[in-house]
């Protein structure tokens, strides 16, 4: 059975999609999925095993993005079912122009109007709920309990326990907590693990920040790896950690995924939504708000005060309650 599968952008997303993914393989027989999206959610899961062929999806560049649709469309074929966790017009339109018989993606306007299956999926739940709901949709059978996130990058070993830090988030900087408080919170555990720093090509700087505190506090056992890795190393980095602190982030999923303990520093976004799904050894440190969640790239109010309030204190005592009794 062939599935068209069109991925979400974001990294963090796409990992959130990974159990729909798992639950449409586990309830039909000899699948073979075929996935379409950004350069993240492709480089992200191309690796599944049930993988028959992954593609960016570039039709964004061309002069004609409806053209460059159906051209890629026509290219893909028919299949059996197609699924699409994109809540925009051309992921709509791709399904259609394959011709595939059963499509679902959330109800919209244009949804509604091209494809086969469009039901109205609630927003307050988790991103894995809702796409869990929308995969299954045309299952009596589904129980609405969706497993646990799902990559199969392999993760890298260490020599030495290693803890993660990733002071980044790509949708902004509303989301970021601060280097200096990052570094404080390594540095008190750097006695036992060594250091890695993590960031895109976009927070080298801010990991640099990090890095250069973490020298301050007397803390040399690190290493900076931020705009160093493709997909595939940093996932294997990121599963191979013994703890990881974060942002609210793509890379906070990849760890919910290889089940890394992870305490996640949460600000202007909806934590109910997007705080890591299943994994069993993690928490969030966030900050009750008026304003919040505000959902903005930047504070709109100016003073960033959700993230302004969390300490470094509070981050290492969660660790604590993370390992208890062993810190």
């Amino acid at each position: 059975m062939r599935i068209l599968i069109i991925l979400p952008n974001w990294l963090g997303d796409a990992v959130m999609a990974t159990p729909a993914i798992e639950l449409l393989a586990q309830h039909y027989k000899d699948v073979q999925f075929t996935f379409v999206g950004s350069y993240a959610s492709i480089e992200t899961l191309k690796y599944h095993p049930l993988c028959e062929q992954a593609i960016i999806d570039e039709t964004k560049k061309s002069s004609s993005r409806l053209l460059a649709t159906y051209k890629l469309a026509k290219k893909l074929g028919k299949f059996s079912l197609a699924v699409s966790f994109r809540d925009q017009i051309h992921a709509s339109l791709l399904l259609r122009f394959t011709n595939t018989v059963l499509c679902i993606a959330r109800t919209s306007w244009h949804s509604k109007l091209l494809l086969s299956h469009t039901p109205v999926i609630k927003k307050n739940q988790h991103l894995v709920k809702q796409y869990s709901q929308l995969a299954m949709i045309n299952r009596d059978d589904y129980n609405e309990n969706p497993p646990a996130l799902k990559l199969y990058i392999k993760p890298k070993i260490f020599d030495k326990p290693t803890l993660g830090i990733n002071a980044g988030a790509t949708y902004g900087s509303a989301k970021r907590w601060y280097p200096e408080r990052f570094a404080e919170v390594a540095a008190y555990y750097s006695n036992r693990y060594n250091i890695i720093i993590f960031g895109g090509a976009k927070e080298v700087e801010m990991a640099a920040e990090i890095g250069e505190n973490l020298i301050k506090l007397g803390v040399t056992n690190y290493k900076n790896i931020a705009g160093k890795t493709d997909i595939e190393s940093l996932c294997a980095n990121i599963g191979g950690c013994a703890l990881f602190i974060t942002n609210d982030s793509g890379p906070m999923h990849v760890a919910a995924a290889y089940q890394v303990p992870t305490v996640a520093i949460f600000g202007p976004t909806k934590y109910k939504e997007t705080s890591q799904w299943k994994n069993k050894k993690s928490s969030i440190v966030r900050k009750e708000m008026s304003c919040s969640p505000c959902m903005k790239r930047e504070c709109p109010l100016r003073h960033h005060e959700c993230m302004k309030k969390i300490i470094a204190t509070e981050v290492i005592q969660e660790i604590k309650n993370l390992f208890r009794p062993l810190h």
